[in-house]
């Protein structure tokens, strides 16, 4: 399989990580003009299996070093098979959560709570398990993330309460949705990390390589949202009437369709290049730095799609604290775990 060996490259990849991940939200930003976000979800699935099976049958299976995608998940231990499905299941119900979120509140609401409070969780659930790295940094760096996110609470009370109300599904319902997903979302992480091998050139046996664990956690994310999407589907949490199985066949264009599989190929290529940088730059430096994602999708909201034009006065100045927040916050993680 295809290992990246240079410490330089690994971080070059975690930043595509972090771009990917805070930018496929913008394919359901696109896809919602035209329909739920349930119905695009099914798509971004598929994109999420397919990208996965892709990449490991190509950069998986090529290569002197490792072992082959293949031979890897016919040797792979039930208990590790098992924890990448979890990890699945896990992000899938945050995500599911984080885009109904996205759908009342916007990206540059319900990125920074729910991806900054999963920042939050999963350095302070790492650190407990494992604690490497000086904790001053981090505990000071989770402390600005936590302020980042407050600084962005209050903004989205500011603007909500500028407007009319029926144009509001409620300050409280967006911010709530976000904090679940944020909870769920900090822990999903270490599921799949923990099947993972210390050397991806020689893996231990029973252990997966990156591309075997995320084709496995592709696998978790598709079958449970016959469960979670299904009840999202028949029950929207975000306001609008519920949809069916039949709409998503007979009232999809194959535009919309590919606009949702280009979603979950975007956010699949940052997972995929976060697990192979992770064997160079370490799962810490991989996770903290993929996280910057928030600030970029907080970008895209906020520049973008123009999110906060409706705000009140003074509103900007909260905007632009979060962001030098959330930075520093983020940098001080890093470097407390490099």
């Amino acid at each position: 399989m295809t290992i990246v060996q240079s410490y330089p490259l690994a971080v070059f990849l975690i930043v595509i990580t972090m771009i990917c991940w805070g930018s496929w939200a913008n394919t359901q930003k696109l896809a919602s003009k035209e329909w739920s976000f349930p119905l695009f979800y099914w798509d971004y699935t598929i994109g999420v299996m397919l990208f996965s099976a892709a990449l490991g049958l190509t950069l998986g299976s090529s290569g002197a070093e490792g072992q082959g995608f293949i031979a890897n998940l016919q040797q792979a231990n039930s208990d590790m098979l098992m924890s990448a499905i979890i990890a699945g299941v896990i992000f899938n119900i945050a995500n599911l959560l984080l885009v109904a979120a996205i759908d009342i509140a916007g990206m540059a609401v319900a990125f920074p709570v729910a991806i900054g409070l999963a920042l939050v969780l999963g350095v302070v659930d790492n650190y407990i398990k494992r604690p490497v790295g000086d904790p001053t940094f981090i505990f000071a760096g989770v402390a600005l993330v936590t302020l980042a996110i407050i600084l962005n609470a209050i903004a989205y009370k500011r603007m909500q309460a500028n407007q009319e109300s029926d144009s509001s599904q409620g300050i409280g319902k967006g911010l709530g949705i976000s904090i679940a997903a944020g909870i769920l979302m900090g822990f999903f992480y270490g599921f799949i990390a923990k099947t993972l091998p210390a050397d991806f050139a020689v893996p231990e046996a029973g252990l997966l390589t990156p591309y075997t664990a995320v084709f496995v956690f592709s696998i978790g994310v598709f079958l449970s949202s016959f469960i979670f999407n299904t009840f999202f589907m028949y029950k929207p949490i975000s306001g609008g009437d519920p949809v069916s199985f039949g709409d998503y066949l007979s009232k999809g264009s194959p535009k919309l369709h590919m606009i949702g599989i280009l979603g979950g190929v975007i956010w699949c290529i940052g997972l995929s290049l976060n697990m192979i940088a992770s064997g160079s730059a370490g799962p810490a430096i991989s996770y903290g730095l993929g996280q910057g994602a928030t600030m970029v999708a907080a970008a895209w909201g906020v520049f973008v799609w123009k999110e906060f034009a409706a705000a009140p006065k003074g509103t900007n100045k909260l905007i632009w604290m979060m962001f030098i927040s959330f930075i520093v916050g983020l940098s001080l993680i890093i470097v407390a775990k490099g």
